[in-house]
């Protein structure tokens, strides 16, 4: 259903550590905005909601909402680090096309 790269796993897992969720997982979700038409929303949370789908991916739980599950199915969520700064990055088979930062798609 999702995807996460072995380093956006690791960034998640590190989050999860320092924030003292370790028991939860990280939630994504798609709501309108942006510059595009959508935009992802990922935070931490520590626990699914009685009618999200649990995904394991990447080492991690991850929590999707059931609006959400058809604009995200068949992603990965990656991480980079770069002199820039770091983030995360979505490649998602659903998008016909996204803005410019990536965060956002329609």
């Amino acid at each position: 259903m999702i995807n996460l790269t072995e380093q956006a796993g690791a960034a998640v897992r590190a989050a999860m550590e320092r924030s003292g969720k370790t028991a939860g997982g990280l939630r994504v979700m798609v709501e309108t905005g942006g510059c595009a038409g959508f935009k992802y929303l990922i935070g931490l949370d520590s626990e699914p909601r009685e009618d999200d789908a649990v995904v394991e991916a990447g080492g991690v739980r991850v929590f999707l909402d059931p609006e959400s599950q058809p604009l995200l199915t068949g992603m990965t969520i990656g991480f980079v680090e770069s002199l820039e700064g770091s983030g995360f990055t979505f490649d998602n088979p659903n998008a016909g096309a996204r803005c410019g930062c990536g965060k956002s798609f329609c």
